[in-house]
């Protein structure tokens, strides 16, 4: 399967980032590849609990991405940090970060409403939106914790120096952008908007909804019904 050579190749490069770094004396950099290669088997470690997990019922795709920009922002992230003058890298990876969170947020959705209900389109895309902004959230507290507990400067935050606050502003504005982009794009892909299985997937679409009218109108003329009983 393509994915899984792309996982491996993936997790091939992370070991090589972690083994590199504890070879130069830098435990940061080795904790940060092994940390990054256990997150790259989020997907094989659910299966653990069999049938009764969850992710069986997700797609390899989200993974992949995950895994993708797990090795961007690990490896290439520090790479050009390091090795290049360009000082634009944070903002690729905070976009890329609202990306994929909102492609996991809307299978997650329609996963966690179970496969015997069906979940309205437009509130899965919500939702996708409103879990990437949660994560970027989630992620600007971690900077600021670690900056005040460890002196880091993850956030660019010195005294007298709004720099952390523009700093934090402009990650919660990129990653949002990437969220909104990735909301539309997951929407309108898995509703046969766009793509190339669209013309299949935009019948099925039209189905479930048709089924859901009709359901809908069966169950308000029972209601009309036993209310004239009485």
């Amino acid at each position: 399967m393509p994915q899984l050579v792309l996982w491996w190749i993936i997790r091939a490069m992370l070991l090589s980032f972690s083994i590199y770094g504890i070879l130069n004396g830098d435990t940061t950099k080795f904790l940060m590849g092994l940390f990054a290669i256990a997150f790259t088997h989020m997907w094989d470690m659910w299966q653990l609990f069999g049938g009764r997990s969850f992710i069986t019922r997700v797609g390899y795709f989200p993974q992949t991405l995950l895994n993708i920009f797990i090795c961007f922002g690990v490896v290439v992230g520090y790479i050009v940090n390091t090795k290049t003058n360009f000082q634009y890298i944070d903002i690729i990876e905070h976009f890329m970060a609202g990306l994929v969170a909102a492609f996991f947020a809307y299978d997650f959705a329609c996963v966690f409403q179970g496969r015997s209900r069906h979940l309205s389109p437009a509130l899965a895309a919500m939702f996708s939106l409103m879990f990437a902004v949660f994560i970027s959230v989630a992620w600007e507290f971690y900077e600021f914790t670690m900056d005040r507990l460890y002196g880091y400067t993850l956030q660019r935050s010195f005294i007298l120096d709004e720099g952390g606050l523009v700093d934090t502003m402009m990650d919660l504005i990129l990653s949002g952008a990437g969220a909104l982009i990735g909301m539309f794009f997951v929407a309108f892909s898995k509703n046969g908007i766009i793509g190339k299985n669209r013309k299949e997937l935009r019948a099925k679409v039209k189905a479930q909804s048709k089924a859901d009218k009709e359901e809908e109108l069966k169950y308000n003329s029972e209601r009309n019904e036993t209310g004239s009983e009485f």
